[in-house]
């Protein structure tokens, strides 16, 4: 069962890496070709210099990608001998993700609404910090917990006295009383 498993995310990288290189290579081309041919007059060494900027990290982002996530086999027996990473996992792949996918439509507004549409690039970092934030947050919230530092309840008990019906029936007949430090 696990060959079956490998099997079916290399099926899945492969797909999705095919679809990721066709989607860049149709933008870039219809981006140079539409700034050489219906906007020649307004592209200028700017428009250039800052798609250069805007595809640079995509493609950088793009071959990592392939790298880690493109399934490897034998060369003499053609059997599957790395799957690759899972590129639909959650974290630092999402994140790769969206990256790229900002990038590619910077560079689409780019090319029909003109050079100010390249600011829309400047989420990125906006979004990094942000994400950085709620992580540290997040992580500083679930330690607080962990070392019994949280929130009290009326009667004393951590959790905000959060209890189990049968804690709750245990403590009515006079019971054992749930005690927390």
């Amino acid at each position: 069962m696990a060959q079956k498993a490998a099997k079916q995310l290399a099926t899945r990288n492969t797909a999705l890496l095919s679809r990721i290189h066709l989607i860049s290579l149709a933008i870039n081309t219809l981006f140079i070709l539409y700034r050489l041919l219906l906007r020649s007059r307004s592209t200028t060494r700017t428009t250039y210099l800052l798609y250069t900027l805007t595809t640079l990290p995509a493609l950088t982002i793009e071959f990592w990608l392939e790298k880690i996530g493109r399934p490897t086999y034998s060369a003499t027996t053609g059997d599957l001998v790395r799957s690759g990473e899972d590129l639909e996992a959650k974290g630092l792949t999402e994140y790769l993700f969206d990256v790229l996918y900002w990038s590619w439509a910077t560079v689409v507004a780019a090319g029909l609404l003109g050079n100010g549409a390249w600011w829309m690039w400047g989420v990125i970092p906006v979004y990094s910090a942000w994400l950085a934030w709620s992580t540290f947050g997040g992580l500083r919230q679930g330690m607080a917990g962990m070392a019994g530092q949280g929130q009290e309840g009326e009667d004393g008990s951590g959790a905000g006295g959060a209890q189990s019906k049968r804690q709750q029936k245990m403590e009515k007949r006079g019971g054992q009383k749930t005690q927390y430090r």
